[in-house]
């Protein structure tokens, strides 16, 4: 696949019954839910897929990766990361365990010569890993602001997204992993 066969790709990654730590799933749902996309798009519920994340990954470039972020901020707020940090290590490589699982994939997928070359990094600091569905309050306002970012980042690629009015039939393009 060469480049310009490749989409864009957003990927949502965590687990849903840890509280915070399921911050990409939520996010991205919400995008699937209140915005719609163009075909050059496709959204990815990676859960905690790991390797099974590869195909995805060889298939887009960029992408916008929405995760938490293991650092010792301010819980709830929100880090911006690209491969620029990553490589000059600006970039706290102790993400969750998830995400540090992404960058060894991306490795993967560079030893087939079909890494991406562009993936951002949209993440939070959680406050809670407890055994829950909700998002705790310092991290659920985020999910609409991080949102409102991925919008404006496929905006800057010169995509247009629309926001949903009501409910409508959805072209729907969301994978699970």
């Amino acid at each position: 696949m060469n480049k310009t066969d490749k989409k864009i790709g957003i990927i949502g990654i965590g687990n849903l019954i840890l509280s915070d730590e399921g911050f990409g799933i939520h996010t991205l749902h919400y995008l699937e839910e209140n915005y719609i996309f163009p075909e050059t798009v496709v959204l990815q519920d990676a859960g905690t897929a790991g390797i099974y994340m590869s195909p995805f990954l060889e298939a887009c470039d960029p992408i916008l990766v929405i995760d938490v972020v293991d650092i010792a901020a301010e819980p709830g707020s929100f880090h911006h990361y690209d491969m620029a940090d990553v490589k000059v290590g600006n970039f706290q490589t102790k993400m969750s365990p998830h995400q540090l699982g992404l960058l060894e994939i991306v490795e993967i997928c560079r030893l087939r010569d079909a890494a991406p070359e562009n993936i951002e990094f949209y993440c939070v600091v959680p406050k809670e890993l407890d055994t829950s569905m909700d998002l705790s309050p310092e991290v659920a306002p985020r999910v609409p602001e991080v949102a409102a970012l991925i919008v404006k980042r496929l905006q800057d690629f010169g995509l247009t997204v629309h926001k949903r009015g009501a409910p409508e039939k959805r072209r729907t393009s969301l994978h699970h992993a």
